[in-house]
């Protein structure tokens, strides 16, 4: 067998080939990701507490050996859009496959939010995410700042979930199949309005 290289320009592609893929699941609709959202008891509770929050309708990921991950979202402080954010990810690691999924990021305090808005925002590599859809597991990889665990919302075994660092993440899966045990961090930028 000879030895299969995977160049970055390669990865880059599979993962806008993932995010194109995905774009006719959900293009850039925010107000019915965050409805999606809104209708999870596990996130309801963020909703009213938050101080702020993030929404990227449709994040799309894809590697093999090496993978990358690319979205656009929207920055929200008391139910008003205060800004465009895009995450970009870059992961070394056992993976292969594509994905599209939405995620939103809340923010406990002032504090939070004025990190993540600050232009340059990275999740470390051991940070994680609840993955809401039924039967998906706790953490999702290396994505996100982890917010507890649960094993779904239909699973009946959850635990408590609270703010990480003053963020919790939560993921829902749109389409794809993907396997990672990668290291690598979400990158955030931001730009006000």
């Amino acid at each position: 067998m000879r030895a299969f290289r995977v160049s970055v320009p390669a990865v880059l592609l599979m993962a806008a080939m993932a995010y194109v893929g995905s774009s006719a699941l959900a293009a850039e609709d925010y107000s019915s990701t965050i409805d999606k959202f809104k209708s999870s008891d596990q996130v309801k509770p963020f909703f009213e507490n938050a101080y702020g929050y993030a929404v990227f309708p449709l994040i799309g990921k894809g590697g093999l050996g090496v993978g990358g991950a690319y979205g656009q979202g929207q920055v929200y402080r008391d139910g008003k859009v205060t800004g465009k954010t895009r995450l970009m990810k870059l992961s070394f690691g056992f993976q292969a496959g594509g994905q599209g999924f939405c995620e939103i990021i809340f923010f406990k305090d002032q504090r939070a939010y004025e990190e993540f808005t600050s232009g340059e925002f990275a999740f470390d590599a051991t940070a994680s995410a609840v993955a809401i859809t039924a039967g998906a597991q706790a953490t999702t990889g290396t994505t996100g700042g982890s917010a507890g665990m649960s094993a779904g919302p239909k699973s009946g075994e959850q635990v408590s979930l609270g703010y990480t660092k003053g963020m919790a993440v939560f993921t829902q899966a749109i389409g794809g199949l993907m396997y990672e045990a990668a290291i690598g961090g979400q990158k955030f930028s931001f730009d006000p309005l």
